[in-house]
């Protein structure tokens, strides 16, 4: 029996860079195959060719015997092939039903054909327990709710091989495990699925063969069944690695305070606040979990100074915050690493350089008089960010949307550490990192805390929140919990109270 997907000599270079060299792999229909490596490593790249996306220099993929025609995403889908992408391929003017027909039905239809497809959406979204409103405008999601209608949609075609690039990201613990449970059953009745995540215990749990990538090459394949998290780690960086320890550390006086906060919900404030009462002090990680679109979102952007509460006030070291813009909060200290990093991290057309330095406007080294940008200087700083953060890129100068997921990550957390903030708004900071780049995240979180500084740590990863909080609390419907230590708390319990079980607001 012939694979269902056979990948032949892929290569693919940008310019000097070399993306995938020679990469050669098949997937057999009822298999569950992973795809490791650090950032960079050319994962994406090889699915955006497999996909269609992406033309190869070299080499050939066929789907069920059939080689596929290079360059046309149209050819993969009709092969069967479905794609739930690391970035977002939403129309954001659109509804979830409208984004999930695009493509299936002819412009010449008067009007959309929305009765099937409405139950077909309602019966994927009730076997995956991926709560999703059809009629909801993706505009008015959270980055939560649009990775569930992402795989909803590739569901929704009936494809017989599935790639999922980081599936669960912006899941909880048990819509994963009802997510993994789904693709069982699918892979039972002949489905192929091909997984990217940097999640090694989900890969060691869901997969039945893995492939390390490094550098553009394969360098490993193992059964999932001989391997283990240690070894995959040490496959994917080439070294030995360990992820820091948080050590009891001083705690000093409140870095910021909010005091009952309510905010009005908008576009981009999917859940309102309602009276939520913090106080991080420096030298502190205060965690927040909850499932997306519970008040996350709303709460880091009133933090920052993107968000204006209707009422309660923000107090930064002692003084009443006045202004609630990102400047004002930001020479007080804050810095703010948003969820949303294509959107609300980067300028995408701007370069790498100019990027690493957008926060810098108001630094007299970098611009001078009359706004005259210090274009060596600014390149210099930019460099030595990059550097220090292993940011990966074929030339300063190129557009940073063209830089991997992990690596613009990378790129705004050396961005805003080089400013040795007092105040940290960290959202989902380890998200699509690899093994090693998130010990280095973790690491200089820690290391701002023991400089002092106070920390807000935003994250869907409960082991993250486990590992680096001192301190936690739950967000449900816009409310928050309140604080509790960081001691013999495990992760099916923060799960329930997530889910609204055991949950008590302030």
């Amino acid at each position: 029996m012939s694979p269902l997907l056979e990948v032949s000599n892929i290569r693919k270079s940008f310019g000097s860079l070399h993306a995938n060299r020679d990469i050669s792999f098949t997937v057999n229909a009822g298999e569950v195959l992973a795809i490791l490596g650090e950032n960079g490593a050319g994962k994406t790249t090889l699915m955006n060719i497999i996909f269609g996306h992406y033309l190869a220099d070299e080499g050939t993929v066929q789907c069920a015997g059939r080689e596929l025609r290079r360059g046309d995403p149209r050819a993969a889908i009709d092969a069967g092939i479905g794609m739930v992408h690391q970035h977002f391929t939403l129309a954001e003017n659109l509804t979830v039903l409208e984004n999930t027909l695009i493509g299936t039905q002819s412009l010449w239809r008067p009007m959309l054909s929305t009765g099937d497809a409405r139950r077909k959406l309602f019966t994927l979204a009730d076997q995956f327990g991926l709560e999703i409103n059809p009629d909801g405008y993706v505009n008015q999601m959270s980055v939560g709710e649009k990775q569930r209608l992402e795989i909803l949609k590739t569901l929704f075609n009936d494809c017989r091989l599935l790639i999922l690039d980081e599936p669960t990201a912006s899941l909880t613990p048990q819509e994963s495990n009802g997510l993994f449970k789904s693709i069982r059953k699918m892979v039972s009745s002949g489905l192929g699925v091909i997984i990217i995540s940097h999640k090694l215990n989900e890969i060691i749990k869901i997969s039945d063969r893995i492939i390390v990538l490094r550098a553009g090459e394969t360098v490993g394949s193992v059964r999932t069944a001989d391997a283990n998290k240690r070894q995959l780690g040490e496959m994917i960086v080439g070294q030995k690695i360990s992820r820091p320890v948080r050590r009891s550390s001083r705690m000093f006086a409140p870095k910021i305070e909010l005091e009952n906060i309510c905010t009005r919900k908008s576009k981009s404030q999917v859940a309102n606040l309602k009276n939520i009462d913090l106080t991080v002090r420096g030298g502190e990680i205060m965690g927040v979990v909850g499932v997306a679109g519970n008040g996350q979102q709303s709460l880091a952007e009133v933090l920052s100074g993107h968000g204006r509460p209707t009422s309660g006030k923000v107090i930064i070291k002692g003084v009443k915050a006045l202004e609630y813009t990102p400047m004002s909060f930001m020479e007080a200290g804050v810095a703010y690493i948003p969820e949303d990093r294509n959107n609300d991290g980067i300028v995408g057309d701007m370069s790498v350089w100019e990027n690493a330095v957008l926060t810098e406007t108001g630094n007299a080294d970098l611009v001078g008089r009359m706004a005259m940008v210090r274009t060596s200087r600014c390149r210099s700083t930019a460099e030595k960010i990059c550097s220090a953060n292993d940011v990966r890129f074929q030339s300063i100068n190129q557009p940073a949307r063209l830089l991997s997921g992990g690596n613009i990550q990378k790129l705004l957390i050396g961005r805003w550490f080089a400013r040795a903030p007092e105040i940290i708004v960290a959202c989902q900071p380890s998200r699509g990192l690899d093994e090693g780049a998130i010990s280095g995240v973790h690491r200089s979180l820690l290391a701002a805390r023991s400089g002092g500084a106070a920390v807000v740590l935003i994250s869907e990863d409960l082991d993250e929140i486990l590992a680096l909080s001192d301190n936690i609390i739950v967000m449900y419907d816009g409310y928050g919990s309140a604080a509790f230590e960081n001691r013999n708390v495990d992760i099916a319990t923060l799960g329930m109270m997530m889910a609204g079980d055991g949950f008590h607001a302030v």
